[in-house]
């Protein structure tokens, strides 16, 4: 008698652990399931974004099409402005190292 009594409380101890594991992998699988769908609604609005820089890069890019047959007045017109936005560049980066020189300058005095 005192067997069955011990077995008896062993396989109801173990019914009791497994429902409350069953319960909780329950609600962790619900849970998984609601992030799992956030994700999924947040993946969507990231692919309609990319879509937006990606068209807006597309915008912005020059293009970089053969040459060989354009119109030569467009292409010396383009250089012109690589040029001047070369030159602009340029006179930006000799003031940005004078104003270093002078900075290293004050150093050595």
């Amino acid at each position: 008698m005192l067997w069955f009594s011990v077995w008896t409380l062993l396989v109801l101890a173990t019914l009791a652990g497994a429902f409350f594991l069953g319960r909780r992998l329950w609600r962790s699988g619900v849970a998984l399931g609601k992030e799992l769908g956030r994700a999924a609604e947040v993946l969507g609005q990231l692919a309609v974004r990319v879509d937006e820089l990606q068209r807006a890069a597309e915008a912005l890019r020059p293009e970089t099409g053969p040459t060989v047959l354009a119109d030569p007045g467009e292409m010396y017109d383009r250089y012109a402005e690589l040029r001047v936005a070369a030159a602009g560049r340029r006179v930006v980066r000799a003031n940005r190292r004078a104003a270093t020189r002078r900075a290293w300058k004050a150093y050595w005095r």
